[in-house]
Parts: structure tokens; C-alpha cells; sequence
């Protein structure tokens, strides 16, 4: 069986996401890569996009960027009278310019003769992108002789702009064109997204470079940590939490609708409690405008920049994950409910089958009154806990990723496995 190859494994998102506030789904998927090379031993370096410039980093430098994304910024370095002045004092700027102290080799944009660097350090290897940042075209191309293997979390900014920053649409298509016309191997976390990712080939009229298969992401059960949950919360009244940056994708509105039409029905000692777990995001003013304006009495309470120990806590006490986003590629909310026994009730996409299958209850989500009615029959017991639901672990993803790698990068004389398995 051929040796697993050398990774170059590109950590430009967890750069620029340091100091942002809690990791996204596709942040979680950058760290734990970065964390399995760093234990496993496994020879790789790592390349980052800081400003008009492509690093290529040494392997320690992982371990100091992954205490960074873990909030221990004590050992950034303090910023100089010029970088305070030009307001390039915050952490990702700190790391930035440590990062660049630490670099074996810096390029242009373009990396201009880091494969050649690469391959003096590692011999044949393999760049990995699993964060959706770095994917340009003239990088992809000044990459070769390396093979490139992406990971494609969603095509949400194509399929819905309505629920993307002005520019962003046009910026993933680039991104997405950049990807598969340039790697060797398409992984998806997800084969609802591999549908996605097809019909978007298809649809821009790009060759059948490489072959796409899904390759399901992990999900990590972080242990719960009832000491890290903010205080004044009434956790003796039954709540049900909800968990994603409040944006119109993630359908927020919906709940509002829903929590005022149980407001309707029930009387206020019997009224369930919402736990909006997550950030405010964009484009998203009038739901902004509906959660500031609520009174006290209406048991809904958003709750942002929680550890990980907090949100496991909450979520294993409370009487059900509620998810109505109107689009996802995976949702780690989902499975990491599931995994824990944890009722879910969510909208019926596509993800959202391929995961859990019949334990959760989906609803439609633009029906408010049935996500109440729903929501009023669970509150009216003591929480239920289901069996927990099988998800997919974070070792069964490397192994499948480096399976694939060893099937699908070698020499075509060798011969080429189905595309999809």
C-alpha cells in the first residue's frame, strides 16, 4: 500500500479568523486538521495568505497558531508604534507579522517557486485547502507539480446570494472555477453538497477535471462544562437552544414567529425559554430590530462568544435543538445534538436527511405554528433523551481522506477508481 503523502496543508482561514470571536464550522474543520498533523507526527509544513504574500510556514508554527485560535494570545507580539498607528494592532495582525518572522520562504500571491520549496523540504507531497480561503487561480496553477486536493464545505453563496455579503456570490464563483479547474481531487463534506458541487460544474461549464467524492466531516462531543455557563440564566424552566451566527440564512425570524405564537397559547409560567446561541451577523436588521425590542418576559435570550464547555452543557440540558436555516452544507449543530441524544427539530434539507435520517423531526420553515405546536408538546414533559444517533467521528474522516489520496493521486497508468467512491 502506497505511504500517505506529505501534507502542505494551507491554515490562511485560521489566521484570518483569529480574534473574531468563536470558530465557524469551517474554522473547526481547519483546526482539527491542523491538529491531527501536529499529533500524528506526520511530515507536512503549512502556506498562508498574509496580505499580498504567501508564507510557507514550518510545522511548529502550528502549535503556536493553534493555541492562538484557542484564545491564548500571550505570546503574540506587542504591536510597534506604526502598526498602532496604521490600527494593525489586533491579534490576527500580531500573529501575522510573527508568522512571517517564522517563515521558511515568502512569495507573492502567486507563490511563485513554493512548490519547488516544498519538495525540497518534503519530497512528493500534497496541498490540502479545507478552508475556502486561498483558492486563486494563479496559486492553484504555480502549485504544480504538487497535487492539489480541496474540500468544499457548501455552495451556498451561488445558490442563495439573497443570504451573502454584497460581493460575496461573485467572489465564490472565482473561488469555486479556481478549484475545480485546478485540483486533482474534489472532497465535500457532505453528498449533499457533492450534488451541489456537480450541478455547479455542470452549470458553469467547467471539464470533469477530477473526480468529487464526499468525504463527511467529524463531529468533536466536547465535554460539558456546567461551570461555564453565564449566570442569571433560569435553567429550571424548560429551554431549547438554538446555535449559528444570526444571519437571514439561519432563519432566525422563524423562531421569533414561533415564540410569539406560543406567547399566544400558553401563559407566561408555561412559556419555554429560547438560548440563542451565536453571533450577530449581516444583513439581518430587521430580526435585529424584532430581539432588541423584546421584553423581558419573553424567555428569549441570545448568548454569544460561549466556550465550547458552556454550549455542550446547555445543549445537554435543554429540551431540543431547534434548527430552521433554509440552507446548509453539513450542520455540526445537528450531530453534535444527535450524538448526544438530544431531540432536534430542523427543516428537511438535504444535509439534514443524510445525517440523521429519521431521528429528527423536520418541519417546514415557513410554518411558525408548527415549529410552536412542536416546540409546546416537548416542553411540556421533563427533557427527553432519545439514543444517541451514530455520527461521524474525526478519525474516520482522515482515514477516508488519506484512503482517497492514496487511490486517486496516483499515476493514471495505474488506473482510476468510479468517481464518487
Amino acid at each position: 500500500m502506497p505511504a500517505d503523502p506529505a501534507l502542505l496543508l494551507d491554515v490562511s482561514r485560521l489566521i484570518s479568523r483569529l480574534g473574531q470571536g468563536p470558530a465557524t464550522g469551517i474554522d473547526r474543520v481547519e483546526a482539527e486538521w491542523l491538529t491531527h498533523l501536529q499529533r500524528s507526527g506526520r511530515s507536512h509544513l503549512l502556506l498562508a495568505r498574509v496580505g499580498r504574500r504567501q508564507l510557507l510556514l514550518p510545522s511548529a508554527a502550528g502549535a503556536a497558531l493553534l493555541r492562538w485560535s484557542s484564545g491564548d494570545l500571550s505570546d503574540l507580539p506587542a504591536p510597534g508604534w506604526l502598526a498602532r498607528l496604521r490600527h494593525r494592532d489586533r491579534p490576527r495582525h500580531r500573529a501575522e507579522a510573527a508568522l512571517r518572522r517564522l517563515s521558511i520562504r515568502t512569495s507573492d500571491a502567486r507563490g511563485r517557486g513554493m512548490a519547488r520549496a516544498v519538495e525540497a523540504r518534503l519530497g512528493p507531497a500534497t496541498y490540502l485547502n479545507v478552508g475556502h480561503s486561498n483558492l486563486l487561480q494563479p496559486l492553484w496553477s504555480g502549485l504544480a507539480p504538487l497535487s492539489r486536493v480541496v474540500l468544499i464545505h457548501d455552495t451556498i453563496p451561488l445558490d442563495h446570494p439573497e443570504y451573502t455579503r454584497a460581493g460575496q456570490s461573485a467572489k465564490f464563483r472565482e473561488r469555486l472555477v479556481a478549484a475545480l479547474g485546478q485540483a486533482d481531487l474534489v472532497l465535500t463534506i457532505s453528498q449533499a453538497t457533492r450534488d451541489d458541487v456537480l450541478r455547479w460544474r455542470k452549470a458553469l461549464h467547467l471539464p470533469e477535471r477530477a473526480a468529487v467524492v464526499p468525504a463527511p466531516i467529524g463531529t468533536r462531543l466536547n465535554p460539558a462544562d456546567p461551570a461555564a455557563i453565564p449566570a442569571g440564566l433560569d435553567l429550571s424552566r424548560p429551554f431549547f437552544v438554538t446555535i449559528g451566527t444570526i444571519e437571514p440564512r439561519k432563519n432566525h425570524a422563524l423562531l421569533l414567529d414561533a415564540w410569539a405564537e406560543l406567547a399566544r397559547r400558553l401563559l407566561p409560567a408555561q412559556l419555554p425559554q429560547l438560548f440563542i446561541i451565536g453571533r450577530r451577523g449581516w444583513e439581518n436588521h430587521e430580526t435585529f430590530a424584532r430581539l432588541d425590542s423584546l421584553p423581558p418576559t419573553a424567555g428569549i435570550h441570545e448568548m454569544n462568544g460561549l466556550p465550547d464547555g458552556a454550549v455542550a452543557a446547555l445543549l445537554e440540558r435543554s429540551h431540543g435543538l431547534l434548527l430552521p436555516s433554509r440552507a446548509e452544507g453539513y450542520g455540526l449543530p445537528l450531530t453534535e445534538a444527535a450524538g448526544r441524544g438530544v431531540p432536534v427539530i430542523c427543516a428537511p434539507l438535504p444535509a439534514a436527511r443524510e445525517l440523521l435520517g429519521d431521528y429528527a423531526r423536520y418541519l417546514s420553515p415557513d410554518d411558525p405554528r408548527a415549529w410552536a405546536a412542536a416546540i409546546a408538546l416537548l416542553a411540556a414533559a421533563l427533557p427527553l433523551r432519545l439514543a444517541p444517533h451514530p455520527v461521524p467521528d474525526w478519525s474516520s474522516h482522515f482515514a477516508q481522506v488519506d484512503r482517497l489520496m492514496r487511490a486517486r493521486l496516483q499515476p493514471a497508468s495505474l488506473g482510476a477508481m468510479p468517481e464518487g467512491k
